[in-house]
């Protein structure tokens, strides 16, 4: 792999959350790279710092949270006037997350898909004007040709009537509108990486393979890497070629998609694929669905050493 190749590197990240009770440590000691067009799934429970990893690399984390260790590295590729195409390294980590290179990167390079677009849709204004408020912040351009690049999008992602949609408010719309919505405006920069946060969660299975189906054909056109963050192990087996496990803030096993599922190294990820429902089980096998014994620990006493060892087999 060369450096041309690569496009996020995050080493040794480290973001605790600072609280009355205690110290949170949501992610403690993460590591993983990215690789231009490539897909990377990040599964793990509830609370195994899956979200905050994704909100660090976007340098989002709310307060009282920050990255306290590590470094994060975005690599640009810059066309110069003659041309030719440079790679510039970024440390994402050094930057001031609400200064001006930081906001250049987060919604044009870098760009996030939530679990809930009606948490993060504003109910007051237009679909329309808010993805056509990302592309004037990110390409300069006139009002007229931002609704014209936004109504070019919606058809992009499948929108139904993108010239009369283009004027709907997020109540108006399906949750499976709303959701390419968000995609829309997501991809309306044409990123280089786009974090999906759980982004068919809230969806009935029918809408959510057609989402998936969607990002997929849309990698494929646009080039894009995809940070894929799900807990559901069949989403994973479909979209993504690399994964890593979390637990506890910490990655506890890393593979190509094939090794996860085939000869998993890891007792959490030996769990977590037992815990799959299967369809076909005669009736005479059925029985009740594998779980993993014991509790998530105390994030303000995590055990030492692996973080899963009192409920592992």
């Amino acid at each position: 792999m060369t450096n041309d190749d690569l496009l996020l590197e995050v080493e040794n990240l480290r973001t605790h959350y600072f609280l009355d009770e205690g110290t949170v440590r949501a992610v403690d000691g993460v590591d993983f790279v990215i690789k231009r067009g490539q897909t990377l799934g990040v599964v793990g429970e509830s609370g195994c710092g899956k979200s905050v990893t994704a909100r660090s690399v976007l340098r989002i984390v709310p307060k009282p949270g920050r990255i306290v260790e590590g470094q994060i590295t975005f690599h640009r590729q810059v066309r110069k006037d003659g041309g030719a195409t440079t790679t510039e390294l970024i440390n994402l980590t050094a930057l001031d997350p609400m200064g001006p290179v930081m906001r250049s990167l987060r919604g044009k390079e870098m760009t996030l898909v939530p679990q809930e677009p009606m948490a993060s849709l504003s109910p007051v204004h237009t679909i329309g004007d808010q993805i056509g408020e990302a592309i004037i912040l990110h390409q300069k351009v006139s009002k007229a040709e931002a609704r014209a690049k936004t109504i070019e999008i919606l058809d992009l992602v499948g929108f139904p009537q993108p010239k009369q949609r283009v004027d709907s408010y997020p109540h108006q719309l399906s949750g499976g509108l709303r959701q390419r919505a968000v995609i829309a405006m997501a991809l309306s920069c044409h990123p280089s990486l786009l974090i999906a946060d759980e982004p068919t969660t809230a969806l009935d299975v029918t809408t959510e393979a057609q989402i998936l189906k969607l990002m997929r054909s849309l990698q494929r056109d646009l080039g894009m890497a995809i940070m894929y963050i799900t807990h559901n192990l069949g989403v994973v087996a479909q979209m993504t070629e690399r994964v890593i496990v979390m637990y506890m803030g910490k990655v506890v096993e890393e593979a190509d998609v094939d090794d996860i599922f085939h000869d998993a190294k890891h007792p959490y990820t030996a769990s977590l694929l037992r815990s799959i429902p299967r369809l076909g089980i005669k009736t005479s096998e059925q029985r009740r669905l594998e779980t993993i014994r014991g509790t998530v620990p105390d994030p303000y006493s995590i055990p030492k050493g692996c973080p899963f060892h009192p409920r592992c087999i």
